[in-house]
Formats: structure tokens, C-alpha cells, sequence
């Protein structure tokens, strides 16, 4: 199945609009389908591995998008022990305006409205994260973001995304046909894994992007991620691999 990409054709997510019913109903879709169908359980996962309790870490989240992954980060630190300052970065105003009220209970994000892409700051991390936003770029891009994440950070980069397959893109049609109905949700999530990364691709992405010792796994209902760590040069077994048929849901 080849990668379905076309740049003057954005997701209607990306598209200039304002806060709607139907964008906030939509956020919450990928909030729900994040939590149920693998993400937050993956980056809980390396944060099990990488922080350590009554230490402090600063975390830069690019692409946040509804601000869920950096608000998973927080509730696993403050039960953990740990504390996060955590920079959530997105492009779009009316996402990060949503993604603001949904996070008032949580002081340790801070959102900046910015191209990731281009993003700079005189910050240090420890961590850069980057989740189910590669595939909203053109090759070129996902390259040069990889980059962004690597040069951000002086420890460690986790960057997770879907796996393009043909199970994937059964998986995501049956549980938007049958659940996530939203016209939106419909329309982004089937386009999502049309434009996502081949395993090899992904791969590809990243040794063009400069990594070296870099980590690459695939995980429950179609995930993939590529990781870097400082400390081990990226080689550590966090969870199994799972196989490619698993259907991927998001």
C-alpha cells in the first residue's frame, strides 16, 4: 500500500478554523482513542524506564495536539515521585486553545504556539517527545523534525506514530464505521494511516534525519516507535515487538 500524501490536501484537523463543537468533539475522540488503543500505555512505558523518582526532568512535547500525552506524563510523575516542566508545542491556535482548558489542573505544561519544525529555544530537555504527528509531513519534514527532536534534547527522544499496513487501515475503517462516527474523526483518522510510515520507512526516516543507535519497535494495534537514549546508545528492550497484523484502531 503506497504512502497516500499530498501536501495541498491537509487533514481536516490542520486546516484554519476556528474552536467548533465538532473540533472539541474530535479532540476528544483522539484523547479516547489514544488511551484505549496504545499510545499512553507506550509512553508510559519509557518513562517507567528513563525517569527516575525525586528527580526533576524537563520535557518538550512537539505537536501536542490536545495536550494528552503531556497530561499522561504528568499523572504517571506525580504518582511516581517525579517532576515534570513540560514545553507542549503545536502550530494550530484553536487546538492548543482546547488543549489549554483541558489542562488547567495541570501547571507543569506550558503551551507555546510555534512551527516545530523551526522551533527554538535557549531550554535545555531531557526529554523530547513527539506522538502520532510524523505522518502529517511531507518526507522532507519528518526528517528535519527528527532532527528538531534530536537536536532539543541531550538525553532522550521518543517519537511514535502509526505503522501504514493493509490491517491498519481495515482496523481504523471498522472502529471509525462503528464507534468514532464523527464525520472529522472519520475523515482524519482513515487519511491518517494512508499517510503513515511503512516500518522500513520509518526506519529510513530516521538514519536520514542523522540517528545513530537508535531504537525501533513495533507495538500493540499498529504503533511504531523510534527512541533514542543516551545512556545505552538507544539499544534497550523496553516491550516486546508485536506483530504487524494487529489492526491498528486510530
Amino acid at each position: 500500500m503506497k504512502r497516500a500524501f499530498d501536501p495541498l490536501e491537509p487533514e481536516l484537523m490542520d486546516r484554519p478554523q476556528p474552536v467548533t463543537p465538532e473540533l472539541k468533539e474530535c479532540l476528544r475522540n483522539i484523547v479516547s482513542l489514544n488511551r484505549y488503543f496504545g499510545s499512553h500505555r507506550l509512553v508510559r512505558k519509557f518513562l517507567q524506564q528513563w525517569l527516575a523518582p525525586e528527580r526533576t526532568y524537563r520535557v518538550l512535547d512537539l505537536c501536542t495536539g490536545a495536550g494528552d500525552i503531556p497530561r499522561v506524563m504528568v499523572d504517571w510523575a506525580r504518582a511516581a515521585g517525579v517532576k515534570l516542566q513540560i514545553d507542549a508545542v503545536d502550530f494550530h491556535e484553536s487546538t492548543l486553545e482546547v488543549a489549554k482548558r483541558d489542562s488547567a489542573a495541570y501547571p507543569e505544561i506550558q503551551f507555546i504556539r510555534g512551527d516545530v519544525l523551526k522551533f527554538e529555544t535557549k531550554e535545555t530537555y531531557d526529554l523530547v517527545t513527539c506522538s502520532l504527528a510524523l505522518h502529517h509531513f511531507a518526507d522532507e519534514d519528518a526528517v528535519q523534525l527528527l532532527r528538531r527532536c534530536r537536536d532539543l534534547s541531550h538525553r532522550f527522544v521518543l517519537v511514535s506514530d502509526l505503522e501504514r499496513t493493509l490491517s491498519a487501515a481495515i482496523g481504523v475503517w471498522l472502529v471509525t464505521d462503528l464507534i468514532y462516527t464523527l464525520p472529522m474523526t472519520q475523515a482524519d483518522a482513515n487519511a491518517s494511516v494512508q499517510r503513515a510510515f511503512t516500518f522500513a520507512e520509518m526506519r529510513g526516516l530516521a538514519e536520514a534525519a542523522g540517528w545513530e543507535n537508535f531504537g525501533h519497535m513495533r507495538f500493540l494495534f499498529c504503533r511504531q516507535a523510534v527512541w533514542l537514549d543516551e545512556r545505552t546508545a538507544g539499544d534497550i528492550p523496553v516491550v516486546a515487538a508485536v506483530p504487524e497484523v494487529l489492526p491498528c484502531p486510530t
